[in-house]
Parts: C-alpha cells; structure tokens; sequence
C-alpha cells in the first residue's frame, strides 16, 4: 500500500499528534508545484525546510519524553517489584493478586516500549519518504543535508536493549512469583535421550524490539554478569574466521562434507577484552552415528600470534593451568590434545584470516535449563580480513586494528564490508523423544516476523558476498537477498497488546510493503503458509530442481491467479506474465549469477546407503536365478537347442551383473557427492525383460528347427 494509507492505519491513537504529518508535506510540495507551474523557488523550498524541521523537533521531542515516561515507569514498577518479592516469606506474603496487578503494569509497559519502537521506525522512514518524493519533484537536493539534521536528533537510533533487560529481569520476578530458575546458564548440554533441534530465521528490523518483547514474557535475557549495569558492549560478539587461498574450509561448510571444520577465534565485549577463544566447529554427517561439535579453548590475546606460527607451544599454553590445579587432569589433557589438533592443521593447511564477523547478541534462557535457548543478532557485519587482492588487512597480525565495535564500521571501503540487512534468529530447542515444543515457540516461528533460512552461516555469507573472485559455489539465499521478507500477520495472537487499552495498540495491523505512487504496482497480498522457490542446481537447465526457500506473500489479481513478484520476474529474460492457480505451490526457477553456481546441502540418510544396497542385491539375485537356469540346461539338457537356451541365460546373468554393478557404483558416487539426479531406473528392468524374451525365443527357434 501507498506509505500515506499504511501510516493512516497504523497510528497508536494516544500518539495520534505527535507522527509526522506526511500529508500536509505532500500536499505542501504538491501546492507550490501547482502554483508556480511546476517550477520550485527557494522560497518554497525555505517554507518546506522549516515545515520540516518542525516536524522534526516534534518527533524528536515526544520521542525524549516518551522514553523518559517509560523509564520512570520502570523505576516505580521495579521498587514496587521487590517489596512483594522481600514479603513472600514474611509473616504477611502478598496474595496472587498482588502478582496479577503486576504482570499486568509490565505488561503494559511492554507494549508502551513496542509502541514507542514502531512510532520511531513509522516516523524515520516517513522522513526519508518525504524527502525523497521532494528531491525527485523538485530541482533541490535535500537529503545531504537533512540527514546531518537527523542525525543531530536521532530519535531512531534509541537502544530499548537497556529496557529490555530491565523488563525481563522484572516479569521473571513476578512470572515465577519470586522465585527465578538460578544455576549455570551452560548447563544442560550433557543430557541424554533428547533431540536437539537448531533452525535459523531472518528478522526484519521493523519487528526486532517486537520481537524481544514477546520472547522476554516467557524467556528471561541471559546475563552473565548480573553484578553491573548492562551496557552495549557486553552483548558485542567478535569472530576472525580462517581458510587458505583455496578456500576449502568455505567449501566444506558450504557443501556439508562429512568432517568439514571451521576455524575462527572470538572475543566477547570490546576490543580490550585480553581473553581470545580458539573455536573449532567439525560437522558430521547423521549416517556416522555422531553430532556435530564446537569445541575451543581460551589463551591471552598477547600470545594468538605466536601460537598460530607454532612458536608458542601447547605445553607452554596450558601450563598455568596445570599449576592452579582448578581443572582435573583429564580436563586439561582434552584441552591439550584439541589445541595440538588446531595448531597443526592452522600450519598443515596454511590457514590465515579470511573473515570477520561482528552482532550484537540477545540471549534467551532459564539459567540451568538449555530445553530453550533463544538468540538474537543484530547489527551483523561481515568484514574482510584477507590478503587475497595484494593488500594485507591484517598486517601479519592475527586480525586488522582498524576497526573495533564501532559499528557501522563508516571508515571501511564497501568493498570491505557486508552490513547484513536483518537480524539472525537462532532457535534451539531440546525436548523429549516425542514431545513437541511449547505452543509459543512454534507460534511465534509460524508468525509473520520470522523467515525460515535453514543452514544459514555468517562465515558462507561474507565470503560468497565480499569474495566472488575466489568462490564459485554459492548458498542457495544469496541470488535472494532483494527479497522483502516482511509479510502480512498470519497468526492472531502473536505480537505485543496492551492489557487495558485494546483499542490504542496497533498489533491488528498488518506489516505491508509501503511503495511509493510511482513505485505501486497495483494488486492486494494474500497469505499463504508456504511458497517454494526452486533452484537449479549448478545453474544447468537440464539438472533437477531443489527446494531452497519460502516466503509467504503472494500477489493475487482480480481473476484468482497469483502473480509472480517483481524480485522473481527479475530472474527471467522475458517480460511474460506468469500465472498459477490460486491454492497451488508456486514454483520457479531461480538462475545463478553469471559463473556461479547455486550450492543447496542435501541430508542423506543412512537409509538411502541401504536401499541402493537392497538394490543391487536385488539385481544379484536376478542374476544368480538366470546363472542357474543356465546351468541346469546345460547339464541336464540332451539337444542343442538346450544348448543354445543355457547360452542365452548365461549371457543374461553377466550382462545383469556387469549391469548391475556399473549402476550401484554410479547411485553411490551421485549420493556420496550428493547430486541433484533423476535415480529412476529406466533400462534396466526393460533390458532383462527383453534378454529373457529373445533367450527363449531363439530356445523355441532352435527347438523347432532341429
């Protein structure tokens, strides 16, 4: 819809007043346009200047009291918070009530901060609405210098992850009526007979706070430091990830080779942090029995260098532990024997600094209890690291010095640097065998503020996107990335809702893409749960189809057919119009870029191994029953037409062996490589019917004749 109408039907009526009044800037230029036969004078463009600073000074100063109001409202609630929770085990408890009246006032609260967040991102994009409509109608340029005005009053660069924390530190209070889940927020990884499932999920950054808030009602923030004020640094996570100029460790995890590594080294916090985590990551196939494993180890930052040359030996490294004896002598000869491991292959493979990557995290857990595990990252940036084009990054040193957390990272060239539009949802879930997840995580993973991207690495992302020379394999989501993975609502009762004013919150609306007039393309949005996208593997139009994603708008016209968006159109050379009936799967094909090709992983079961096993067993069998009617006419057989018969079944029984193996060994090959083929046996069966049919013709010819 046309941004002025989604602005309309978004408004939170108690912040009715104080939105930018898009409108009245439209019909201003629109006015000044008429009046002076489309020619704009610089004092038309003065009046719309001030007009639009004081649209500005509006915004930016209901936004300041706004969140100073919520702020203050924090600070009463939480005081009211502990002296309910100090009086459970006094002679006079609170009652259950008493705990109701404050779900409900965090709860409204909650919604304030969600409506407070979406007044700000409605209100930033109907700026540079407006200022862009204004630079294409008239001769001025504006939005140079009206960002330098934005950004003096940055109203939508407020952090909520201070509040965030707060908020949830006070609904677990209350939630678990003063008695919050303590332990080790590690523990739990060791347990047995669970299935742990981990799936990944992209954001949009309009449903981001949302997003938090809702997981915050069920989940409490992790924090591992709970003895200091929360600060944005402490959620910075920093990774330098390794490969070689060949980049097979890209490869490996692009392809999911059964024992492909990852090598990286990560910091947590600013660039002071003198602790590095030397981390290994080895995938394993299912059919092995095994999981994959992450496993590392911590070293002082003054030692990295010397340890990925070899010269700082893992004797040396370990040796302080040995001597404060705070882990067993198992423990550390573990840790040993995984350091040893990443220092050989680090100098075996040549493996170098390739790429960064840097978020912000928000981490979801009951401490002790790892059945739900939620994390969040925004802010993603991958940045180059290597040396690859002749200019060494790094400098010798283990990562470059340039930057630190000081995103957006302004000072790097683009070619540098990949700011990743979403944010990265991470859900891991460990249940029973045969339990199924709570009923609020698999609505909120069915909601329209999650997009599904199985197998999605930062480390695959920032090389396929910053070093198209050196890769040649790409995921199957980058020819996606134009795509705009905002959708309608499609489950009720998922989103933020005030307590006591239904009628204020704006969580009936549904997100839409708000376009431009000239930008409109006319058509309504229907949901559906699923639609595939399908990819042609190795860009070959002769290969078969893979499924490698979904998205969940479809454009329907007037006469119930979907139309296929503009981002997939865009794939084809011709300007048809395709048109699948309403209800149906919409399938296409999306092309590799040009000397790319569309990388998919593939599961492969330890049952197909079998089956392929089954059937060439199968096949054996066939031929053993042809070798012994052969044989029984020949030995039991008086005449030559019996003779000729044997032949005949003899020559069947090799050419069904030779045929046979020829094609388990070519099934097993295209399994083993994972090969998207068409597996169906065509000839064969065809070929034995017909060697078996002219056998015994030529036995009925022969019997004849003689």
């Amino acid at each position: 819809m046309k941004f002025g109408e989604h602005l309309k039907s978004s408004l939170i009526k108690d912040f009715n007043f104080y939105y930018i009044a898009y409108d009245d800037l439209k019909y201003q230029l629109k006015k000044g346009l008429n009046k002076n036969d489309d020619t704009w004078s610089s004092d038309l463009e003065e009046q719309f200047l001030t007009s639009l600073e004081s649209e500005l000074d509006k915004v930016y100063s209901f936004t300041v009291l706004k969140k100073g109001e919520i702020q203050k409202r924090i600070k009463s609630t939480e005081k009211l918070v502990n002296e309910v929770v100090e009086a459970v085990d006094s002679d006079h408890p609170p009652l259950e009530e008493d705990f109701l009246e404050l779900e409900d006032e965090l709860s409204d609260i909650i919604a304030d901060t969600h409506d407070l967040a979406k007044f700000t991102k409605l209100n930033y994009t109907g700026f540079h609405k407006i200022i862009k409509k204004h630079d294409k109608q008239t001769k001025f340029h504006l939005k140079p210098i009206f960002q330098a005005r934005l950004d003096s009053k940055p109203f939508f660069k407020d952090n909520y992850d201070n509040l965030i924390v707060k908020l949830s530190k006070l609904y677990d209070l209350v939630r678990t009526r003063g008695n919050p889940v303590i332990g080790d927020s590690a523990a739990g990884g060791k347990q047995q007979n669970f299935v742990r499932q981990t799936t990944k999920y992209w954001v949009h950054p309009d449903n981001v706070t949302e997003l938090k808030l809702i997981i915050l009602k069920h989940l409490p923030v992790l924090v591992f430091n709970s003895n200091k004020e929360f600060s944005t640094d402490d959620s910075a996570i920093t990774s330098i990830y390794f490969d070689n100029s060949k980049m097979d460790l890209y490869y490996g995890r692009l392809r999911k080779d059964e024992g492909a590594e990852a090598h990286r080294l990560r910091w947590y916090g600013n660039m002071k942090s003198d602790t590095i985590f030397f981390e290994r990551k080895t995938h394993r196939e299912d059919w092995t029995g095994e999981s994959s494993v992450k496993q590392r180890f911590s070293t002082k930052e003054k030692h990295v260098n010397d340890f990925i040359k070899g010269e700082y030996t893992v004797p040396q490294a370990f040796e302080k532990m040995r001597k404060e004896g705070k882990k067993s002598r198992k423990e550390i000869e573990n840790l040993e024997a995984l350091a040893s491991e990443i220092q050989y292959a680090m100098i075996k493979r040549k493996l170098r600094p390739v790429m960064r990557s840097f978020y912000h995290r928000t981490a979801f857990q009951l401490p002790g209890d790892a059945r739900v595990r939620i994390s969040l990252d925004t802010e993603l940036s991958l940045v180059r690291e290597d040396n690859f084009d002749g200019h060494d990054r790094t400098n010798g040193n283990w990562r470059r010095t340039d930057i630190g957390i000081d995103w957006p990272f302004n000072q790097l060239d683009d070619k540098d640097i990949c700011r990743f539009p979403y944010a990265v949802l991470e859900v891991k879930l460990q249940t029973q065998l045969g339990q199924e997840p709570p009923q609020w995580i698999r609505d909120l993973i069915a909601s329209h503020l999650v997009e599904a991207v199985p197998k999605f690495s930062k480390f695959i992302h920032g090389c396929a996107s910053l070093l198209p020379e050196k890769v040649d394999l790409i995921p199957f989501w980058l020819p996606q990335m134009d795509v705009d993975i905002r959708k309608p609502k499609l489950v009720e009762g998922v989103g933020i809702q005030k307590i006591h004013h239904d009628n204020n919150s704006d969580s009936n609306h549904a997100t839409a893409e708000f376009l431009d007039e000239e930008e409109l393309l006319g058509g309504n949005y229907q949901s559906t749960n699923s639609a595939s996208i399908v990819a042609n593997v190795g860009g070959d139009s002769e290969s078969s189809p893979l499924l490698i994603n979904s998205y969940s708008a479809r454009k329907v016209n007037t006469n119930g057919f979907s139309l296929v968006p503009k981002f997939i159109r865009d794939y084809f050379d011709d300007d048809r119009e395709y048109k699948i009936p309403q209800g149906t799967v919409f399938e296409t094909r999306i092309k590799a870029p040009p000397g790319k090709q569309i990388c998919v992983p593939v599961r492969i079961e330890p049952k197909v191994y079998f089956a392929t096993e089954r059937t060439f067993l199968s096949w054996l069998s066939i031929a053993m029953v042809l070798g012994a009617t052969a044989t029984t006419l020949l030995s039991y057989g008086g005449s030559g037409a019996s003779l000729v018969s044997s032949i005949g079944f003899f020559v069947s029984a090799i050419l069904t062996i030779i045929y046979a193996t020829v094609l388990y060994i070519w099934r097993v090959y295209q399994v083993r490589e994972k090969k998207a083929t068409d597996y169906t046996d065509r000839v064969g069966p065809a070929g034995i019917c017909g060697l078996l049919m002219i056998s015994t013709f030529l036995t009925f010819v022969f019997k004849y004749t003689e």
